[in-house]
């Protein structure tokens, strides 16, 4: 037997009395009129500020058409959303305003010489930064083949087999090092290496045993998280066919876990491939190419960028450009490597069938 529905009963609060899109436009458009209005009669308060108080008018208008038209309980929801869109966008202004300005002031020399030269004999325009460029990816490198290892193993054993105090105490000293200072790092780096080759040693290897320091932590802290999520089921479903523990760890869990080790790796590199004050106390600086990591000062990016900015020489503005250019470059190689993460992490991932 059929159900007849009365028409009254089909429109319900959830389907009808909703705050359609042309009445949010209206409101838009009322806020930013009646923002300029206020911008005129006030003398004018800037593109920001207009925005700003248009937004807030947006937010008032519609937090009252919404609880005249759909009542409190959506009104609150849409206040809800509102606040969180707005703090989207407050986080996202400094980060469009920081590549817009880095685009606008590095485009000029980002050319083939910034490439292809270094800084060795060059004094005002000119030069370039392929010796800074060379050396960000030596000692980032290094670092990396570091840090991985260790810190993959050391999450390994926090997951899989440690217990008691150890574990606490290993815990505990990982918490510690994610928050030491990179100067701190860059100190301790430099100081073992003079124990062992006398004062002044600064080189490239030095560095990236800084970067280490502050690497280890992170890659910890990540890997640990993702082999957590792991499903036991997994591994008990490979010990029930007698596999080991070791092989189930490197051919269970691993694998299923790779694509956020690769993800949480790539974090872990761009987190200090744009430190300064640990290289520039352990791996020292240089206006040639250096290709040996174990032999002299190596130059590398955020060295480079923080030098050009602070020793400024009789042209000013061509030091002023090059730091820009270089800051873009550092930004560009960040990007390329989380692309390049992203592109092993899907390839090499578990295939859900």
């Amino acid at each position: 037997m059929a159900v007849t529905t009365a028409p009254e009963l089909r429109s319900t609060s959830l389907t009808g009395n909703q705050l359609r899109w042309p009445v949010l436009a209206g409101i838009a458009v009322a806020a930013l009129a009646a923002s300029l209005l206020i911008g005129t009669a006030t003398g004018g308060i800037g593109i920001a500020k207009t925005v700003l108080v248009a937004w807030l008018l947006f937010g008032i208008g519609t937090l009252i058409a919404s609880t005249a038209i759909e009542g409190a309980r959506k009104a609150k929801d849409r206040l809800a959303t509102l606040l969180v869109s707005s703090a989207f966008a407050l986080a996202l202004v400094p980060l469009i305003s920081l590549v817009i300005s880095t685009l606008a002031n590095g485009l000029p020399r980002f050319d083939l010489q910034f490439f292809t030269y270094s800084m060795r004999s060059v004094i005002g325009a000119g030069g370039g930064a392929v010796h800074a460029i060379t050396g960000t990816l030596w000692v980032t490198g290094i670092a990396t083949v570091i840090s991985v290892p260790i810190g993959l193993l050391t999450a390994i054993y926090l997951v899989e087999y440690g217990r008691g105090r150890l574990a606490r105490a290993i815990t505990f000293f990982v918490d510690v090092m994610t928050g030491i200072p990179s100067i701190v790092a860059g100190l301790f780096a430099y100081s073992l290496f003079v124990i062992f080759l006398g004062p002044g040693t600064k080189t490239a290897i030095a560095g990236s045993v800084a970067l280490s320091v502050l690497m280890i932590p992170v890659v910890v802290r990540s890997t640990e998280e993702l082999l957590r999520l792991v499903p036991n089921e997994l591994r008990e479903a490979s010990y029930a066919l007698g596999v080991p523990k070791w092989r189930t760890i490197l051919k269970v869990v691993l694998p299923t876990s790779l694509a956020g080790l690769v993800t949480g790796v790539m974090l872990a590199v761009a987190r200090v491939i744009g430190e300064t004050a640990p290289l520039l106390v352990a791996a020292g600086f240089t206006a040639s190419l250096n290709n040996n990591p174990v032999d002299g000062p190596m130059m590398t990016l955020p060295v480079f960028v923080y030098r050009s900015y602070v020793d400024q020489g009789a042209d000013a503005q061509a030091y002023l450009e090059r730091a820009w250019t270089g800051a873009l470059t550092l930004i560009l190689i960040v990007m390329l490597l989380n692309l390049a993460g992203r592109l092993i992490a899907a390839k090499f991932a578990p295939k859900v069938r």
